[in-house]
């Protein structure tokens, strides 16, 4: 089978970016990292575009780099932490009145409790809108795996959010000022923890 013209792998390839950046934002847990996982996925696209099969799946094929570019970025961040002062500042300015955000929030980082491959299965299945048998190719495993990763993941999602196991968010965690302090004590009360 023939590669895709430049054009026509060009136009594939900009069609999945928004899919990218969705699924670079739940793995990563930032928007800026996700943009950078995007910008590499795309990099690393459009220099093996002769290797894509014209008829193939270019989402999951850009699936599949993006998580392996993340997957290399984690293991060389591994001992490496980070502050994300947007992320924090948000928590901070979260209005009364917008309830969801801060359910959204929870959720968040109720994912970010699960075990890598338990978010990244679900992610994928819940919020990718795959197949099993494609987030299985994505991930590289056997279809049974991926099918119990999103069971479990489920299973845990609903014990960390209904059962009250759910990390309580920390001023001391966000610099610990008095002030920071009530702040989330404020918001944990609006959220109803």
């Amino acid at each position: 089978m023939q590669p895709l013209s430049d054009e026509a792998f060009r136009s594939e390839l900009a069609a999945v970016i928004p899919h990218l950046r969705a699924f670079g934002r739940s793995l990563s847990g930032s928007r800026d990292l996700a943009d950078d996982l995007v910008q590499e996925t795309l990099l690393k696209a459009w220099s093996a575009r002769q290797r894509f099969q014209a008829g193939t799946n270019m989402r999951a094929w850009t699936f599949i780099i993006l998580r392996n570019v993340f997957l290399s970025q984690m293991r060389r961040n591994r001992f490496r932490g980070e502050w994300d002062d947007i992320a924090a500042e948000r928590v901070l300015a979260a209005p009364a009145e917008q309830d969801k955000q801060v359910e959204l929030a929870d959720l968040h980082r109720a994912m970010q409790m699960l075990p890598p491959a338990q978010r990244e299965a679900l992610i994928l299945i819940g919020a990718g809108g795959f197949a099993y048998e494609e987030a299985a190719a994505i991930c590289g495993v056997a279809v049974g795996t991926i099918k119990s990763r999103v069971a479990r993941a489920r299973s845990a999602l609903d014990k960390i959010i209904n059962e009250g196991t759910l990390m309580r968010r920390s001023a001391d965690d966000l610099g610990g000022s008095e002030t920071m302090r009530e702040l989330l004590q404020q918001v944990d009360q609006i959220s109803g923890e």
